[in-house]
């Protein structure tokens, strides 16, 4: 057997690490973090588009929850409004004296309360006397010279018109100015 001789290291060996090449390692690294903040930019853009759509969703469907309320509501008003024309035709020859006089005030009454449901859900008269005819409020019944008026103004009112919201529910039927 040989026997080895070991060679004994010289101080500069000793002193002297030796240098390990990290760059690629380092490159490498810099590359998956890069990859994987454009996929987390990526991440982030669709939830907060996802996110926006969620937002917008439940705008509309707030939207059409009042859109639905307001179409029932105005359909059912729409059937009360004849009545209403009624109670008010009944209360323009309302007897002043005697036992009709206290009839008639039961009637107001009931015209009063019928008044206040169809204004506490929102249904509310189209004011238009004195006004400038507007075709998307108003129905034209008749065209009149009227010297008091302007041309294009309601000289008078035959039957009240009444909105839900923004929405016309029933135009008003006037008399305007020419």
């Amino acid at each position: 057997m040989t026997e080895r001789k070991h060679k004994p290291q010289s101080n500069e060996e000793k002193s002297t690490p030796k240098s390990v090449d990290y760059s690629d390692q380092i490159k490498d690294l810099q590359s998956q973090l890069d990859s994987q903040a454009t996929k987390a930019g990526e991440y982030f853009e669709g939830w907060q588009r996802e996110r926006a759509d969620f937002v917008n969703y439940k705008k509309r469907v707030e939207r059409d929850q009042v859109q639905t309320h307001q179409n029932v509501i105005g359909s059912i008003a729409k059937k009360y409004l004849p009545v209403v024309d009624d109670l008010e035709r009944a209360l323009k020859a309302r007897p002043t004296s005697g036992e009709g006089s206290t009839w008639a005030e039961g009637i107001e009454l009931i015209y009063r309360k019928l008044q206040q449901i169809l204004e506490s859900d929102g249904v509310k008269e189209i004011k238009a006397v004195g006004e400038i005819f507007d075709p998307s409020m108003h129905e034209a019944l008749t065209n009149e010279e009227s010297p008091a008026h302007q041309s294009g103004q309601i000289i008078e009112v035959v039957q009240k018109g009444y909105l839900i919201g923004d929405r016309v529910l029933r135009p008003a039927l006037v008399r305007v100015a020419r």
